[in-house]
């Protein structure tokens, strides 16, 4: 199969659904991740182009750590609007790529960068199908299944999501692919939170501690998503489970069965 994963800035991808990636990939799946901005004010000392090219190299270190393949586009971060010509942007990645499955964050998130990033590829879904739209590329005969992104911390978006993938068979090869994020895991995000001064310069030392700020949120969403994890894996599965990612079919594009998310995601169990 072919998955594209469109998320607002080079990490989003990565963070929201790179287990889930790496399984695909691991299967011998295709996983695009595409970020719509380059990520060029994501930081609290560098900025503008030479910030864009740190972030372009660590998102193709993180791609090669992750088996997957991955494109930036040059909107500036947090000015990402939801025009024509970003939507026909998005259109022909679509097309190109040939998708049978299409992820991106969920309408209602909270950076308005992922919210525009959503309503770029909602608006895209229909048209990706539709020959006179974008005529350049060849339109897609069969219109791909579409989902949201969940958020990394759960309290902070209230969804309701279909599938629950666990990912603790991939959740090393997740750490290292964030890791390879040094600007928004080790500096970035830390001076947000006023944690800056505790990120350790030791590689070995820097992955322990994002282990240990990382896991909490991360281990959340299997807590919270129990009951889920027990539709797909059964229940003594589901309570062993310690990572855990979700998805939300969005309510465009293909709407697949529960026997069609088993093929769409196929390292479920069967039923």
């Amino acid at each position: 199969m072919n998955i594209v994963i469109l998320g607002a800035h080079p990490d989003d991808c990565e963070a929201y659904a790179g287990g889930t990636a790496v399984k695909w990939a691991r299967g011998g799946h295709n996983v695009l991740f595409v970020s719509l901005t380059n990520g060029d004010a994501g930081h609290h000392e560098m900025g503008g182009g030479a910030l864009a090219r740190r972030r372009r190299c660590e998102a193709a270190q993180s791609a090669q750590r992750g088996g997957v393949q991955t494109v930036i586009l040059d909107h500036h971060d947090g000015e990402l609007l939801p025009t024509l010509q970003a939507r026909h942007e998005v259109i022909r990645i679509i097309r190109n790529h040939t998708a049978d499955i299409v992820v991106s964050h969920h309408p209602a998130d909270y950076h308005p960068d992922h919210r525009y990033t959503s309503t770029l590829v909602q608006d895209a879904s229909f048209m990706v199908t539709v020959p006179n739209c974008c005529p350049d590329t060849e339109p897609l005969r069969h219109n791909p299944s579409f989902f949201y992104l969940m958020h990394a911390r759960p309290s902070a978006l209230t969804s309701a999501p279909h599938v629950a993938i666990a990912i603790d068979d991939a959740i090393d090869t997740k750490y290292a692919m964030l890791d390879a994020m040094e600007s928004q895991m080790y500096e970035w995000l830390p001076w947000l939170e006023g944690t800056l001064h505790e990120v350790p310069g030791a590689p070995e030392a820097r992955m322990t501690w994002l282990r240990k700020n990382w896991d909490v949120p991360f281990m959340q969403i299997a807590d919270t998503h129990r009951a889920l994890l027990a539709k797909w894996y059964g229940p003594l599965q589901a309570k062993e489970t310690r990572y855990a990612e979700t998805f939300e079919i969005c309510p465009y594009g293909r709407q697949p069965t529960d026997d069609e998310l088993r093929r769409l995601f196929p390292f479920l169990p069967e039923a």
